[in-house]
């Protein structure tokens, strides 16, 4: 199944396969203000306004970002911009939940992931669903052990592969972005996901003052 003009439907592809897997920490009750960067045509956003206080999706494609407006137009906790994450400025606002959906292989790595740190209140999320080059041997051989899980989870779902918005090939094997990831953020997560996707979890530290009662 491809996208049609006009169409803003729920859909699956291997991007919603992890939608609820975000939805689990967005239903947490330390979660309020949610950044969503390369929201597309807002089908998260739509799924994350009832469980927030306020959400941002920022998309630069002008299509793209049109759709999420008639799909979003009656959500009134979420607030639409037309920019790339490098040009987004929140002014003092912060998050508790930033989310990288298919979307960071379009960006610099390292300072997309610096300042989505910055962006984040003490105790706050980031969430990646990331796609990896294969540069490897190994990154190849994995790949292809994972195509018959692939195939039979998209004709169970009757997936949506073309969605209608701006793509591109990533740069980085997960080996790099395992390395970069972990210098810039410290204590992170990551591991292989399926639908040829990596998952990336960190948790800004809580700054504390003052030193531990004795």
């Amino acid at each position: 199944m491809s996208w049609k003009i006009g169409d803003v439907g729920d859909y699956w592809n291997h991007n919603t396969a992890y939608h609820e897997w975000i939805l689990r920490t967005a239903q947490r009750d330390d979660v309020r203000d949610v950044l969503d960067v390369g929201c597309g045509d807002g089908l998260l956003l739509q799924r994350l306004a009832p469980h927030v206080t306020t959400a941002i999706g920022i998309e630069p494609d002008a299509e793209t970002i049109a759709r999420a407006r008639t799909r979003l137009h009656d959500a009134e906790n979420v607030s639409l911009q037309r920019t790339n994450f490098a040009a987004f400025d929140p002014g003092a606002a912060r998050f508790d939940l930033i989310l990288f959906v298919a979307t960071l292989h379009h960006m610099d790595l390292q300072s997309t992931l610096e300042k989505a740190a910055a962006l984040l209140r003490p105790g706050g999320h980031l969430m990646v669903v990331g796609v990896a080059a294969n540069r490897t041997l190994i990154d190849w051989i994995l790949s292809a052990a994972a195509l018959p899980l692939v195939r039979i989870g998209s004709l169970l779902h009757r997936e949506t592969d073309d969605i209608g918005v701006p793509t591109t090939e990533p740069r980085e094997n997960l080996a790099s972005i395992r390395q970069i990831s972990a210098e810039v953020l410290l204590g992170r997560k990551i591991r292989r996901g399926l639908y040829y996707r990596y998952l990336l979890t960190w948790d800004k530290p809580i700054e504390t003052t003052g030193s531990a009662p004795r």
